[in-house]
């Protein structure tokens, strides 16, 4: 099937709220802390890369925008 102009598959950037981004934010680092010690590095990597990514975002985005 193809995808229609506006489709969420469309590789478009999902727009979350301030709230949402700390939300998922937590939710990360949970999960960073509660990986074992025998996941894969990428695994580790792309978490803590994704968290920095996240804490950029949120230092720059005014509390009241998003």
């Amino acid at each position: 099937m193809r995808a229609y102009s506006g489709q969420r598959s469309d590789n478009a950037v999902i727009k979350r709220s301030f709230k949402e981004k700390e939300q998922q934010l937590r939710q990360l680092r949970d999960q960073l802390a509660g990986l074992k010690s025998h996941v894969s590095p990428a695994l580790r990597e792309s978490i803590q890369k994704k968290i920095a990514e996240l804490e950029a975002d949120l230092g720059r985005s005014p509390r009241g925008r998003d």
